[in-house]
């Protein structure tokens, strides 16, 4: 029996709620060939190149603060020969979704606005506009895509962070931005996101002394006997992984993400490396579940004043790290450790992706993802020479390389935009000025 995909497991709780789970990406879902969706006769929303009932594209956009070091980041050569170098050794096993971008220029960073290079950067960055004083100038890139897709999703988009201390600015604390000073503020609390995807708001949940899945055994009991043997074994699983979920985020204290320390704070030791992974298993639920096709996901703040007990850096802030003796030797290798940090967290999510089947292929198979940083190098604040990486395997995306290109960062959104989702920029995009070949 076709299943569609915009089936989730139901029911209200004490308090009336709606309570959501979503189900995973079932062969039920999809034609014989798993290439599309069979359930549903017609599908709205689609660009205008995407067929009826086919597998639904996703965008993830991901950042994290304080730009790189170059040396230890950057691959020395280009093309699928490449060396991963030591910032980049976690993706190892995912080299083949990957793309190493280097050489983009955040040109509107460098024209007159308020601000510092952080604010100018982190403006230009995400919407390619200057910074106002108070905000991006303009829609971010996540935004722009998400609006051009006008599916059927629970969330237009969702926007996802972890690291909590910043300078306070709008520009500083967010990654996506609705049009010109409207920030869409990043959900970093796990037991919020929780509730918000699962609409658990029920005092019998409080404290998760109670599974959100006994609320759905009903439904659950009428869904199971209409799936094959394999849907019912995918259906566990994903379940399973609700489950832990629930419990990753009821070990989490209770009053976690109520206090926020200041960035004075030396005793802040917080372990920020469990919350990213609770927050990426989140947003791969969402993903996969379809209630969301867009994601942001900010690791930390621009211009991030996180601390780093997990890696033994402590005396010091990331952001106060770069600039104390930041080209010496010693600051080049503290700043490796944490950039390495961050690529370990953005392979993981990548890792999850790719372990989530989704019809003849998987999660990221069907997704855009961006990864990147407001600056280049870290120490001299350098908004040319940018380095990203591109990954999943959406509308023919070309991996297992590194490219060094001479375009803007309008380019590549341009890029992605138009060539991989299909969706045609109308007004154009700040600082585009032509679609880069070898992308796709």
């Amino acid at each position: 029996m076709p299943l569609s995909r915009r089936r989730f497991l139901k029911n209200l709780s004490m308090t009336g709620a709606a309570i959501h789970v979503g189900l995973p990406p079932l062969a039920a879902m999809f034609n014989s060939n798993g290439t599309a969706y069979a359930a549903d006769a017609t599908v709205t929303g689609l660009s205008s190149g995407a067929a009826a009932g086919s597998i639904q594209p996703k965008f993830l956009f991901w950042f994290n603060g304080n730009g790189i070091p170059e040396r230890y980041w950057i691959p020395s050569t280009v093309g699928t020969d490449y060396e991963l170098t030591p910032c980049l050794a976690p993706l190892k096993s995912l080299r083949s979704d990957i793309h190493v971008v280097s050489g983009i220029d955040n040109s509107n960073a460098r024209v007159t606005a308020p601000g510092n290079t952080h604010h100018k950067s982190m403006g230009a960055l995400v919407s390619g506009t200057a910074y106002t004083g108070r905000g991006a100038g303009g829609a971010s890139i996540d935004q722009v895509i998400a609006a051009g897709m006008h599916g059927e999703s629970r969330f237009r988009s969702l926007q996802v962070g972890v690291c909590q201390e910043s300078h306070g600015e709008n520009i500083h604390r967010n990654l996506s931005w609705a049009g010109a000073d409207r920030a869409l503020p990043p959900e970093m609390i796990p037991q919020n996101l929780f509730d918000r995807l699962f609409g658990v708001r029920d005092p019998s949940w409080v404290g998760r002394k109670k599974s959100v899945l006994d609320a759905v055994r009903e439904d659950l009991a009428d869904l199971q006997p209409t799936l094959t043997e394999s849907d019912r074994h995918r259906l566990d699983e994903h379940l399973t992984s609700v489950r832990e979920l629930e419990r990753a985020v009821a070990s989490l204290p209770s009053d976690y993400g109520k206090n926020l320390k200041e960035p004075e704070d030396i005793a802040d030791l917080t372990d920020y490396p469990r919350i990213a992974k609770i927050q990426s298993d989140l947003v791969v639920h969402a993903l996969a579940s379809g209630q969301t096709r867009v994601v942001s996901y900010m690791l930390t703040k621009c211009q991030s004043l996180v601390r780093l007990p997990w890696l033994g850096y402590t005396q010091l802030r990331h952001h106060d790290y770069t600039h104390t003796n930041g080209d010496s030797p010693e600051g080049q290798r503290i700043m490796r450790d944490i950039c390495r940090w961050h690529v370990e967290e953005f392979a993981y999510l990548l890792g999850k992706m790719k372990a989530t089947p989704e019809g003849d292929g998987n999660l990221l198979d069907h997704t855009c993802v961006v990864f990147a940083h407001e600056h280049a190098e870290a120490n001299p604040h350098k908004d040319n020479g940018l380095a990203l990486i591109l990954a999943g395997h959406l509308g023919g995306m070309k991996t297992g390389m590194h490219s060094k290109m001479r375009n803007t960062i309008g380019d590549l959104y341009l890029t992605i935009s138009d060539e991989i989702f299909k969706q045609p920029l109308e007004k154009g995009f700040p600082t585009a000025e032509k679609k880069i070949s070898g992308i796709v």
